[in-house]
């Protein structure tokens, strides 16, 4: 696929390891990238080490869109998926006890008081809202949000409050993992014709994905010989693929029976990131392994949506000035 020139400027939400910039990076030579980010996250120092360039504007919450109007064409971002995860609580957009329906309440209740317990993770997904009210304030051309298949209530919810119907896809169809997830856009978007990668393309002697309910077991490293593996309740991915990445990691069976963890370069294949991508930092495995399971799968933004995006002109010099960054 052929790069392009654009005037792209782009406004990424829940930033991560960046991989809508991995995504763009292959088919653009020419773009703005603006990134929130929480400073405490490691991730940063990742992005700062691949794209040097990189506008980093911190927390979602503390951003006024309006500074952005008529200068982002793309917004995109994929809130936490904690409360909606069927891993997770799966409490969804609760404040304590109250249900968030809709952008003005959720303000409201921020003005009433009302906080995140983002440290023990029970209401962090509430920041959905954060993206609707910067795509309000912010009119951008286009806008994207990604995030895990849930529960109908709350993929009503966000559906109503963006305007358009999710678009389910699973990472299977260009790439060796089992991913489903959901995609609200306005972008134009190509059904992905299945390209048929297996465990093995990317992993070494990999057979298929190995875990219990299609979730890692992260207690057991390894499990060798025989039928072993029915004994510790393995479930084996019946197409050949890994199971969904998680933030725990994952696991495989290989050609000699045996079920093995993924390392970070694993996974990293898995999401179609490039690999090593997250090991330029000195981080932890497990710590690695956190930052891919949050992360997009690559090739699924670039084939279904990104490749679809129309742009004519060059970044100019005085977009770039007109927003101060601290």
């Amino acid at each position: 696929m052929n790069k392009l020139l654009s005037n792209l400027v782009v406004l990424s939400l829940f930033d991560g390891i960046s991989c809508g910039q991995i995504g763009l990076s292959k088919l653009l030579d020419d773009y703005l990238y603006y990134a929130s980010e929480l400073s405490t996250n490691p991730s940063i120092d990742i992005v700062k080490y691949h794209y040097p360039n990189t506008k980093h504007i911190g927390d979602v919450r503390h951003i006024d869109g309006y500074r952005f109007r008529g200068l982002v064409n793309l917004l995109i971002g994929g809130s936490p998926c904690q409360n909606f995860s069927m891993a997770g609580s799966r409490n969804g957009m609760t404040i304590e006890t109250i249900t968030v329906t809709s952008l003005e309440q959720y303000l409201q209740l921020l003005k009433d008081g009302y906080s995140f317990d983002l440290e023990n993770k029970k209401n962090q997904s509430v920041l959905f809202w954060e993206f609707v009210r910067l795509v309000k304030e912010i009119q951008p051309q286009y806008f994207l949000l990604e995030n895990v298949r849930m529960n109908k209530k709350w993929a009503r919810i966000i559906s109503n409050a963006l305007g358009v119907e999710p678009i389910y896809i699973n990472s299977s169809v260009a790439s060796a993992q089992n991913r489903p997830r959901l995609y609200w856009t306005n972008i134009p978007y190509t059904p992905i014709e299945d390209k048929g990668i297996v465990l093995a393309d990317v992993i070494l002697g990999g057979i298929t994905g190995a875990g219990k309910h299609g979730e890692a077991i992260p207690e057991y490293l390894k499990v060798v010989g025989g039928n072993n593996w029915k004994n510790k309740g393995w479930k084996f991915s019946p197409n050949n693929k890994g199971y969904c990445v998680m933030t725990s990691g994952g696991s495989y069976k290989n050609i000699q029976g045996e079920v093995v963890r993924l390392t970070a370069e694993d996974a990293e294949a898995l999401q179609t990131i490039p690999k090593g991508y997250t090991g330029v930092t000195g981080l932890s495995m497990t710590k690695r392994m956190h930052m891919i399971g949050n992360a997009w799968t690559v090739d699924v933004l670039v084939e279904a949506f990104f490749k679809n995006l129309p742009w004519a002109t060059k970044v100019g010099s005085e977009i770039i000035n007109k927003i101060t960054v601290k």
